[in-house]
Order: C-alpha cells, then sequence, then structure tokens
C-alpha cells in the first residue's frame, strides 16, 4: 500500500508540474504563476473566491488554446499506456503494444478512406475519427475469427492473425496514398500522428473510453499478475484464462481504437512508458496498469511540447517525435534480451 502511494503520488506530481509547464511554454510565453492563476480560477464555485481575475490574454492562450491540446495529449498517452500494460500482461512479452493485433493499420485505413473520399464534407468533423474507431473495431473482429480455433484462440495465432491483418490493412492505406493526389499530405500528416487543432470534444469523446478500461484491467489485475507463471499455472490457481484473455485484449485494443481516432497513429507509447514502469515499480499490475496511466500522460504531454517547440515555427508530427524516443529504447530492450538467453 505505501508503495502504491509513493509511485502513485510522485508520478501525478510529476504529471501536475508537467502541466503547468507545457502549459507556459509556446511561442507566447505565459508565466508560471499566472498559469497556477488560470488553472485555479477556472475552478466552479470557489476558483473566483481563490484567486483574482487573470489577465484575459494569457486566460485565453491558456484555457482557449494550450489548454484543450494539452488535456487530449494526456487522455492519448494515458490510452496507449495503460493499453499497452494490458498487452504485455496477457501475452507476457514486454515488447508487446497497443498495435499487436493490427487495430493501428485498420484505423489508419479506415481514416484514410474517409480523406479520399470526401466523407468529411459530408459528414463533419467526426467522420475521420468515427471512420477510424468502426474500423479499429472490425479489426479487432476479425483478428478473433481468424485467431479462433475449436472456441480456443492462444497467444500465438493471435499475434500471426494480428500480422496477417496488419499487412492486408497497411497495403491498403498504402494503396490509398497512391491515389490520393489532392488530399495526399492530408492522409500522410494524419498517419504521423498530431493532438493539434483537436477540441475538447475528443477529449469527451476517449476520456469516457480510458475510465471505462482502466476500471477492467484494474479489476483483472491480479488475474493478470498469474500469467506471469504461465497460462496453465495461471488455470490451475483459479484464474479463467480464456475470459481474462479475451476481455483484457478486447478492452485494450478498444480503447487503442479510441486513442488512434482522435490522433493518428502514435507509436511506441505502449512499449516504452509500460517497461520504464515495470522497471521502476515491480511487475505488480494492481499498481502497473494505473501508474502507467499517469506516467503515459506525462510522456505525451513533453512529447507533444517538443513536437511543437523543437523548430521553432514548423511543428514536427508527434508519432515522428515519439518514434524517434522510442526506436532506440526498443532497440536496447532487444539487446538486453539477446544478452540474457545468452547469458
Amino acid at each position: 500500500m505505501r508503495k502504491s502511494w509513493v509511485y502513485g503520488g510522485g508520478f501525478g506530481l510529476l504529471l501536475l508540474v508537467s502541466v503547468v509547464i507545457c502549459l507556459s511554454v509556446g511561442s507566447a510565453h505565459v508565466p508560471l504563476a499566472e498559469v497556477w492563476g488560470i488553472l485555479l480560477h477556472r475552478i466552479p464555485g470557489i476558483g473566483p473566491k481563490l484567486v483574482s481575475a487573470p489577465d484575459p490574454a494569457f486566460a485565453t492562450i491558456v484555457a482557449d488554446v494550450r489548454l484543450p491540446r494539452v488535456a487530449l495529449a494526456m487522455l492519448v498517452g494515458a490510452s496507449l499506456a495503460v493499453a499497452g500494460a494490458g498487452f504485455q500482461a496477457v501475452l507476457r512479452n514486454p515488447l508487446a503494444d497497443p498495435y499487436t493485433l493490427g487495430v493501428a493499420s485498420g484505423a489508419s485505413a479506415g481514416a484514410a478512406f474517409a480523406i479520399l473520399s470526401g466523407m468529411r464534407l459530408a459528414l463533419g468533423m467526426w467522420s475521420v475519427p468515427g471512420a477510424a474507431f468502426l474500423m479499429g473495431l472490425l479489426t479487432l473482429l476479425l483478428v478473433y475469427t481468424l485467431a479462433g480455433r475449436g472456441g480456443r484462440r492462444n497467444i500465438e495465432t493471435l499475434i500471426l492473425a494480428g500480422v496477417i491483418v496488419q499487412a492486408f490493412f497497411g497495403a491498403f492505406v498504402s494503396l490509398m496514398i497512391s491515389l490520393s493526389h489532392g488530399v495526399v499530405n492530408e492522409i500522410v500528416f494524419w498517419l504521423m500522428g498530431s493532438v493539434a487543432l483537436r477540441g475538447w470534444e475528443y477529449s469527451g469523446l476517449l476520456l469516457p473510453l480510458l475510465i471505462g478500461v482502466l476500471a477492467i484491467l484494474i479489476a483483472y489485475s491480479r488475474q493478470l499478475n498469474l500469467f506471469a507463471l504461465g497460462e496453465r499455472h495461471a488455470s490451475h490457481m483459479g484464474a479463467n484464462v480464456n475470459r481474462t484473455k479475451l476481455i483484457v485484449l478486447g478492452a485494450s485494443t478498444l480503447l487503442t481504437a479510441g486513442a488512434v481516432s482522435v490522433a493518428g497513429t502514435i507509436g511506441f507509447v505502449g512499449l516504452v512508458v509500460p517497461h520504464l514502469v515495470r522497471l521502476l515499480a515491480g511487475p505488480d499490475n494492481r499498481l502497473l496498469i494505473p501508474v502507467s496511466a499517469l506516467a503515459g500522460a506525462s510522456y505525451v504531454l513533453w512529447a507533444d511540447t517538443l513536437a511543437r517547440l523543437a523548430l521553432g515555427n514548423q511543428e514536427i508530427p508527434l508519432g515522428v517525435v515519439t518514434a524517434l524516443i522510442g526506436t532506440p529504447f526498443f532497440a536496447y530492450l532487444l539487446l538486453k534480451r539477446k544478452r540474457t538467453a545468452e547469458g
């Protein structure tokens, strides 16, 4: 219990400080004291009693421009990190990530089709996220159908089915890019991932999904701890292996589809964050899963801040930044596993 408070409080404090700093920096610098004042003043009921009214220009920059982006970055990071923790626990592989079952490729195919077909002009702002989310769900159903055998789905078959589906939809996305002469830049930019120019509506879409899936994974955390012993031993110790596997993988993939639908493909978050938290806090999923949510929110928040500040007036896609950070870490994990196996 004490360990939970230490790591939960530590990462929660890190996230709070990160929010204030990231709201302060940008093309227009806002003093940290002003940021605190603006955030406190926005608390319903008691805010105006705690602090005086902030500067209107600073309030507009922080509350109306930066805060929706910061909120979405945190939700996307927390979602991918929680999904990654779920995948790594069920698959018993620290190199697994939320895109293992091919949901990113399916969601990307849906988004690319929505952009190419002009659905956005007919259906409005929700056409691209809606198409991406729907295709993510269909991808999950397709993978489970391909992996099904006599009502049972083992881990190897699920991963193989995910690889097959991911390759197919990846080729489909490439085909649509080759056909999209007028909107090719828009499709490519979406595929590289970004939380720019997203309003509160996107956060409102993702937040309930994150809360629901986080509650499910925490409820199954004890059974996920038994998975580390192997499926047979977990079954002997009372875990319902097949049901746990279906629910955790399904919920994690659903959360991944939600994150991809609002922000595009942002890789390596679900790989890097749970692994780092596991190194710091240990493998207990009762602690690992909620702490991964806090750490993932901070990670993507800082990555997005770097994306918008690194090149001055030109913004780097968020997925590019997370890939540049995550690829060396992924290589480190591979080398470490190789040395462990050789030793």
